[in-house]
């Protein structure tokens, strides 16, 4: 694939000065041109199976920037037959290379917005987006049991003041099935979360490729995991439907959660999240058990 050749193309009148690749992992490579326009290729082999997801996802983003309080990536153009998708890069910094301190004392009004921004999408019919994505409805037991996999294989890097939450944890009983899914982003840590980092407003929700009918908790979860219990509250004060119910398994989904990006870290480097996640024991699997 020649990247130019691409945005010449579909760009026609937009010069090409840089190119780098910013990223590449078994479904997708995706390059930056000019630090401002983002080209991803699908790798998928099948090609009808490849256009078909691209079509889908600019459906996607086209139908959640309806809804969402908050910007989403908008798609330039697409090349369906090579899985082509592009689209300028939204404003702000990731929340996750936000100073620790600074995230700490000042995401209440970003833990708002995003309580918000999952209330709207949760509002939206299932049967809406069921053409778009697909349903992600893997029972808490079986979450439980990789889980409990995942910790077998890291516990070494865990603190061992923590094991014990840990495994208390792991041994007790899931919480119950959701009753009702809902459409949600599915993977709203804060790597995907972008701010201004002087105003401290949310400036967009990115990477919409885990998009599904899910647990409502689900995204609360990854919010308590990554800000901490005083931020879950805060975006379940935003959020107008059964905040109860959600924070009932909010808390399932966080410590799972968190088990699993620490494994990722240690696995890929990333010490962000080797580094977040360790930070998050003091309130997932706090020593004194409190």
């Amino acid at each position: 694939m020649d990247v130019r050749d691409v945005v010449a193309a579909h760009m026609p009148g937009y010069g090409v000065d840089s190119v780098a690749l910013v990223g590449e992992g078994e479904d997708n490579a995706a390059f930056e041109v000019n630090g401002e326009l983002i080209v991803r290729f699908g790798k998928e082999t099948d090609p009808g199976s490849r256009a078909a997801r691209v079509r889908d996802e600019a459906r996607l983003l086209a139908a959640v920037a309806d809804v969402s309080p908050v910007p989403v990536p908008e798609p330039g153009f697409t090349v369906a037959e090579q899985g082509c998708l592009a689209y300028f890069k939204l404003p702000g910094l990731p929340l996750i290379d936000a100073d620790p301190g600074q995230r700490s004392a000042r995401v209440g009004p970003v833990a708002v917005a995003l309580g918000e921004f999952l209330g709207a999408l949760h509002a939206v019919p299932a049967s809406e987006m069921a053409g778009l994505v697909e349903s992600d409805d893997e029972p808490m037991a079986v979450w439980a049991e990789e889980s409990a996999q995942i910790y077998a294989a890291i516990v070494e890097a865990v603190p061992p003041p923590h094991r014990p939450a840990v495994e208390a944890f792991l041994g007790a009983p899931p919480p119950a099935d959701p009753r009702d899914l809902v459409f949600s982003h599915n993977d709203l840590g804060i790597e995907h979360v972008l701010i201004d980092p002087d105003a401290w407003t949310v400036t967009g929700v990115i990477d919409w490729s885990d998009a599904a009918i899910t647990d409502p908790a689900r995204d609360f979860g990854l919010l308590y995991r990554d800000l901490g219990p005083e931020a879950l509250d805060q975006a379940l004060s935003g959020y107008r439907a059964d905040a109860e119910d959600v924070r009932a398994r909010a808390g399932f989904y966080a410590r799972c959660g968190m088990l699993e990006d620490m494994a990722y870290g240690l696995q890929t480097g990333h010490r962000k999240y080797l580094a977040k996640s360790l930070a998050a024991l003091e309130w997932l699997f706090p020593v004194d058990g409190g």
